[in-house]
This record gives structure tokens, sequence and C-alpha cells, in this order.
């Protein structure tokens, strides 16, 4: 199994109207500091996969916009909205409310 196949377990994990980190999967995964790997291996998906890369923003609870993303920064939000998670005026997320807290075994298994 690949680091990236370790992320792409974890970020499986996370349910429908819920948001990750990219820190907080890098952690899970045991990547510790490695938040931009987190978003390199996501980059590599296809969007239409059953990974829902959607549901990993920023620290900030924004979207980390890309010019190389080739408008999937919109598809990105608009699945999430899809799921139920709405986004302030400033186009952030709140993450008191919607960031998803790992299982132990998610924590665990890495």
């Amino acid at each position: 199994m690949t680091v990236y196949d370790d992320i792409y377990e974890i970020v499986r994990q996370i349910p429908r109207g819920k948001v990750a980190t990219y820190g907080q999967i890098a952690d899970l995964a045991q990547l510790y500091g490695k938040a931009r790997l987190v978003g390199y291996a996501l980059y590599r998906v296809d969007p239409k996969s059953d990974i829902p890369w959607h549901r990993v923003v920023n620290a900030k609870g924004e979207i980390s916009h890309s010019s190389l993303r080739y408008g999937t920064d919109y598809l990105q939000k608009a699945l999430l909205e899809e799921e139920g998670v709405e986004f302030s005026p400033e186009e952030k997320i709140n993450l008191r409310q919607y960031l998803w807290q790992a299982p132990r075994q998610a924590e665990d298994t890495h």
C-alpha cells in the first residue's frame, strides 16, 4: 500500500456533510506536517472517483483554489453545498460545525 493509498482510505471515511483539513488527514496518516502531500494526493484523484476528495479543505475552512485544478474548485464547492455544507459570505466553512471527528480506529490503523 502506498502513502497515497493510506490518504485515500482515510478520506473515504469522511461522511457526507462533513469536511476534514489537509493537516488532519496528514496527521491521521501519520504524515505529520505533510498537509501538502495530502493536497498532491487529492489533486491526482479523478473527480468522478469514489474518493470524496471534495470533503478536504484547508485549515481556514476554505477551498484551496488553484488555476491548475481546471474548475474543480467550483465543483468542490457545489458538491459540498449539495451535501448541506454552508459557506459564509467570505467563502469559508464553519469548522466547528462541519469538521469531521475521526473515530479512534481511523487514528489507530496507520
